[in-house]
């Protein structure tokens, strides 16, 4: 029996070298001679995806051990970047197959420091009730003092009558300060909602916010606009973007956010909603792209991760959607698809991928039952064959396992 040795050359210039025998010898009671690795001195580690998506790569990206340093995964090879466990930390190389190209991080939209939230000018609306209440007793008061009430109507109410001697101007000038304060305290009542709030502002001048629920009062004079603060979500329609390869894509996204500052919401930007939809579209082009739709033949990353792939967008937004005062708690693609026009191709693609890998892993298994059963005939002395009987019958088993699988599959 003939042992076959190979060389390989390590990445220090060193060499190793890997025996391959049968997994036991022809006497009996002999022990299974381990194989020896390949490649020696070398450690791997395995990069979380969600740090893929990191603009601001630095030292504290990825945490090695001591005297390690990355190197990138050779491009169609299917491999991870790994560490080599040689020389000081030095920065990984660049590659052509990785998921982007390392930029500095973007400096965030500035926002406005004198533009904040703050409490507005309210007042409980039973105060203004009863002040517009009393007004309005005063006036009457004094309009019956005059002697202006008709007789008929002081008699149905039981009033004593009054001669009318006619209204002096500051008997004018009392009732049309009456008539203001009534309809100043009854034209501010308002009623407030639960997860509403409103936005005040005098002659284009931010005065305040208001919270409150119930009845509430707010002067006439401000300009009122009212604005949604509840918990809301935003379901996209199907927008186009690319993955790091150039494919076309359609996907849909779900936001969930909030508005915490309705100062900066309702003032800073012309119009929040809009601000966020474009933002998330912003953003899922910078992320999507990545990264590759599908790994056909390797094991790399993919958008198909959609935890990783949301917690990207959700980071990103959110930095993007503070300075106008909104909070972004979930950004989360709900579909990712490829666009009608590559959609049947990128299909057969997939197909033959899977093809192929269900091919491998078919044609991996019977190579491996043939050595078995080959190593075990002529270990056991069963048979003797020459170099042309063992291709023969290699041949041989090889067809009729193939065949077998074939059809169990």
């Amino acid at each position: 029996m003939s042992t076959t040795t190979s060389e390989t050359s390590e990445p220090d210039g060193s060499s190793s070298v890997a025996a391959s025998a049968p997994a036991a010898s022809g006497r009996p009671g002999a022990e299974a001679t381990p194989r020896a690795p390949v490649i020696r001195n070398e450690s791997t580690v395995e990069i979380p995806v969600h740090l893929l998506f990191r603009d601001d790569i630095g030292p504290t990206a990825l945490t090695l051990p001591p005297g390690a340093s990355v190197i990138s995964r050779r491009k169609g090879t299917g491999e991870q970047p790994r560490v080599e466990g040689r020389g000081a930390p030095t920065p990984a190389p660049a590659s052509a197959s990785a998921p982007g190209p390392v930029r500095s991080p973007r400096p965030a939209v500035p926002a406005d420091p004198g533009l904040a939230e703050r409490p507005g000018p309210v007042l409980p609306g039973w105060c203004a009730v009863g002040v517009g209440a009393g007004a309005l007793a005063v006036g009457a008061a004094v309009v019956w003092w005059t002697g202006a009430v008709p007789p008929p109507v002081a008699v149905l109410l039981g009033l004593p009558l009054r001669p009318y001697d006619g209204i002096a101007l500051g008997t004018w000038a009392v009732l049309a300060a009456l008539v203001i304060l009534v309809l100043f305290a009854f034209g501010g009542l308002a009623r407030g909602r639960v997860g509403y709030a409103w936005v005040l502002s005098l002659f284009g001048d931010y005065r305040g916010t208001v919270r409150r629920s119930g009845l509430v009062w707010v002067s006439p004079m401000l300009l009122r606009r009212r604005v949604d603060v509840r918990l809301r979500h935003w379901r996209s329609e199907p927008m186009p973007a690319v993955d790091a390869r150039g494919v076309a894509l359609q996907v849909v996204v779900l936001v969930v956010w909030r508005i915490r500052d309705t100062a900066r919401a309702m003032l800073a930007v012309e119009d929040h909603v809009q601000y966020l939809r474009e933002q998330v579209e912003a953003a899922m082009a910078r992320v999507l792209s990545q990264l590759p739709a599908d790994a056909f033949h390797d094991t790399a990353p993919t958008l198909r991760d959609a935890e990783s792939v949301g917690d990207a967008l959700t980071r990103m937004l959110s930095a993007e959607a503070a300075p106008v005062g909104i909070d972004v708690f979930s950004v989360q693609p709900t579909r990712i698809e490829y666009a009608p026009e590559v959609a049947a191709a990128m299909r057969r693609r997939r197909v033959a991928a899977l093809d192929a890998q269900h091919r491998d892993s078919v044609l991996s298994s019977v190579v491996d039952a043939v050595d078995d059963t080959v190593t075990r005939l002529t270990s056991r002395g069963l048979v003797e064959l020459d170099d042309y009987e063992r291709k023969v019958l290699v041949k041989d088993l090889t067809v009729a396992f193939y065949t077998g699988r074939g059809e169990g599959s």
